[in-house]
């Protein structure tokens, strides 16, 4: 290794390195670590922002204005209490729709954005049946990284796969599609296993469920009918993206250009409403990722891969999900994931049929999330709202339940996998 090299893997390391310990924001890290990289003429300023991905910045901030909008009408309120309503109160039964909205609303917004707007009312639920929410909440984090998993704009690390890799909306869904329903089947099930027999509540505490109002929940109802027609051609839009020849950012911005503008609400509160840290995270992060391309550490990397595996790319395949799973339960998958693409972009430029790859990294980053309490920003964010209402929930206590449900998914993404691309070289 040159000293060009070694100073950039060292930045690189360090940054991840305080990321995980959480002593600096990561987003500060990343800025750090970026201009590092420039002032020691690693990378030329021009050159460093080449590398950052701005269609996956287009659709973080297209999507995180939209919901911004919409979340203002109630419609996420409403979905929860009359979920609690349709399992006429029965705590088992709110757990395990709360887990399907939360699923299947994280496959269509960003999973961050839906457990925001999920857990306060987790909260408010389980203080009508005088239940302890941690268990709810920890469902809801598990369905969120799965749910997210099933489509493109549902998790970080398939906004930036199906930018790099140029991925039709359509064709995530029909990968990833029954990984997730699988994953979902098993996890409702395990949960069942390890929560069910502590559920329980009085008559008299389930009939209050029955008395909510959700109507009462909708607080522009003009707003809730243009939010649910939004809601479904941003869906339409993005499955047909590749069919109209337009980038999911474009498609994004757009979709959140029109909400507000149809939505007449506050427009600096709504673009006060997005995650700028993230974005800012984000776009540096893939600077310090392109340091490591462009002193071609990446491409050593891929050769190292390639050498070890030979041509068993099946082998390559699979150990690719579990190192992606494992490595996104420790580290953040996002971080990990910017390293990869570029890895796996060599690998195709050396001539090896990459697409089973792409769906390997996919699944494992996106389930491997559900490891540890740092593995996705959706466990960060509702367990810190956990801990500020009082029910802290510790890296070990989320480790016990998050690292066998982890587990339980890749085992069985393998098997999918196996099923899917065993023969795809042959």
């Amino acid at each position: 290794m040159t000293a060009t090299q070694i100073i950039a893997l060292a930045i690189f390391v360090a940054v991840i390195g305080v990321i995980v310990s959480e002593k600096l924001h990561r987003a500060a890290c990343a800025l750090i670590g970026a201009m590092l990289l420039v002032l020691l003429g690693i990378l030329e300023p021009i050159e460093a922002l080449g590398f950052i991905d701005f269609n996956t910045i287009g659709v973080l901030i297209g999507m995180m204005m939209f919901v911004a909008v919409v979340k203002n009408s109630g419609i996420f309120e409403y979905l929860a209490v009359k979920a609690a309503k349709i399992a006429k109160g029965n705590p088992w039964k709110i757990m395990v729709y709360f887990m399907i909205i939360t699923a299947v609303l994280s496959a269509f917004l960003d999973n961050v954005t839906t457990v925001l707007l999920i857990g306060p009312m987790t909260f408010s639920i389980c203080k009508t049946l005088d239940l302890n929410p941690i268990p709810y909440l920890m469902t809801q984090i598990i369905a969120s990284n799965v749910g997210g998993t099933a489509t493109l704009i549902g998790d970080p690390p398939n906004i930036m796969l199906g930018s790099a890799a140029d991925i039709p909306f359509i064709q995530f869904i029909i990968y990833d599609g029954p990984i997730v329903v699988i994953v979902m089947v098993a996890t409702i099930l395990g949960f069942k296993l390890l929560y069910k027999k502590g559920l329980t509540v009085t008559p008299e505490k389930m009939e209050l469920i029955m008395k909510m109002d959700e109507n009462a929940e909708i607080r522009d109802r003009v707003l809730f009918i243009k939010s649910i027609v939004m809601i479904c051609l941003v869906a339409l839009a993005f499955i047909l993206h590749d069919t109209l020849e337009l980038k999911t950012s474009i498609i994004a911005l757009s979709c959140a250009a029109l909400m507000i503008l149809i939505g007449k609400q506050d427009v600096e509160e709504t673009v006060h409403d997005v995650e700028w840290p993230t974005i800012v995270f984000f776009a540096f992060l893939f600077i310090v990722v392109g340091g490591l391309e462009k002193v071609g550490l990446i491409h050593m990397m891929a050769e190292a891969m390639i050498e070890a595996t030979g041509t068993h790319y099946v082998i390559l395949m699979i150990v690719i999900l579990w190192v992606s799973a494992i490595c996104s339960a420790v580290l953040d998958n996002i971080p990990f994931v910017a390293t990869l693409i570029p890895l796996i972009q060599t690998m195709a430029a050396e001539g090896i049929d990459v697409w089973p790859l792409w769906w390997a990294v996919s699944i494992g980053a996106c389930f491997g999330g559900n490891g540890t309490i740092i593995g996705a920003s959706a466990n960060v964010v509702l367990t810190g709202i956990a801990n500020r209402r009082g029910y802290p929930i510790t890296f070990i206590d989320f480790l016990k339940i998050g690292g066998p449900m982890m587990i339980m998914s890749i085992v069985l993404a393998t098997v999918y996998l196996l099923i899917l691309f065993g023969g795809y070289w042959s």
